[in-house]
């Protein structure tokens, strides 16, 4: 058996978690997760990936090099104190780094918090700051990247990857296996500064997952007036881009809970380091991606559509069917609230 190059914990293991796993161990890197209270299609998923699962954070700490954070964005500065307060409780200290990416959809000012947090009660901790940027990892030749498999052998063979640029300062005396770690994930060293790569990344999701937003309430409104297919159609005539990328609005179900937290990250991004600040809010954050959070909470807390899982899709899979179920779900609050 061939030794591994290295050790990565990945917290936790979604669908991105997953993909990024395959992609390690299939590589030679030895993964390693801790799933205390998490629901048994995490441990499924996490078996069938060949990840290792660990009985807690400590052990998870002291097998590990390096620390993949990719969490819920609300979950993401106690995924860091979660992770300090393990380090921080071995009897011994490590005889290797522990190199901490922080890889969630967050604002520059919630990356320097945790950056913070590191190095006031853990600065052994290398903390680096990150985002990842498109699709899952997966092999190009597969069509199906949700796909679980049993084993992952050591391979040549080309994957398609997200982008994850990171930011902070780099050790000089980075641990021997960060060259083929960085490599293998496709990692981007873009600033020395904490926060750059997460104002990146807020930035780049602006657009599409504010793009799917809009989607979903324009075909939402369109659905309720009996009109979805005459605007297909127009947007089939005079915006083909738009309608080919109008489809991501089948992908978002599962994924609505996570991303209300996100795009209040991504008004403080805007607000902060962009300068646009509109009327105020209860929650605190202000402009147009407070109400885009607002859509996705409904999706997630008003409709069928939030109860769906990557793996047991059963609604929302047609552009017609989100249109639908959002309608529905939107009504049957209405008339709840009258």
């Amino acid at each position: 058996m061939t030794t591994p190059l290295a050790t990565v914990g990945i917290l936790s293991i979604g669908e991105m978690g997953t993909g990024i796993a395959k992609l390690l161990i299939a590589h030679n890197f030895r993964v390693v997760t801790n799933l205390e209270g998490r629901s048994n299609d995490t441990k499924t998923r996490a078996l069938s990936a060949s990840i290792e699962i660990v009985k807690d954070d400590k052990t998870l700490v002291s097998a590990s090099d390096y620390i993949l954070s990719i969490v819920p964005p609300r979950d993401a500065l106690d995924t860091a104190s979660r992770i300090s307060s393990a380090f921080n409780s071995q009897s011994q200290a490590k005889s290797t780094p522990l190199c901490y990416f922080d890889l969630n959809a967050i604002s520059p000012r919630s990356a320097r918090e945790i950056g913070e947090l590191f190095a006031k009660k853990s600065p052994a901790i290398q903390f680096l700051d990150g985002g990842i940027i498109g699709g899952t990892p997966r092999l190009k030749d597969d069509k199906s990247p949700s796909t679980t498999v049993s084993s992952h052998p050591t391979t040549t063979t080309d994957w398609a990857k997200p982008s994850i640029p990171i930011s902070g300062p780099l050790s000089q005396t980075p641990p021997s296996s960060f060259a083929t770690f960085s490599t293998t994930l496709g990692l981007n060293h873009i600033s020395d500064d904490i926060g750059i790569a997460s104002g990146l990344k807020c930035s780049f999701a602006s657009l599409t997952k504010g793009f799917t937003a809009l989607v979903l309430q324009s075909f939402t409104t369109a659905n309720n007036l009996g009109v979805l297919p005459l605007l297909i159609s127009e947007l089939e005539q005079r915006a083909p881009g738009l309608r080919k990328a109008a489809n991501s609005v089948t992908g978002m179900p599962p994924k609505a809970y996570r991303w209300v937290r996100e795009m209040e990250e991504i008004g403080i991004t805007h607000a902060e380091e962009g300068g646009f600040v509109g009327a105020p809010s209860s929650s605190g954050n202000s402009g147009v991606f407070n109400e885009i959070a607002q859509v996705y909470r409904s999706v997630a807390d008003d409709t069928v559509l939030g109860d769906e899982k990557t793996e047991r899709r059963k609604r929302g899979l047609t552009i017609e069917d989100v249109a639908t179920a959002m309608g529905e779900g939107l009504r049957a609050k209405r008339r709840k609230e009258e």
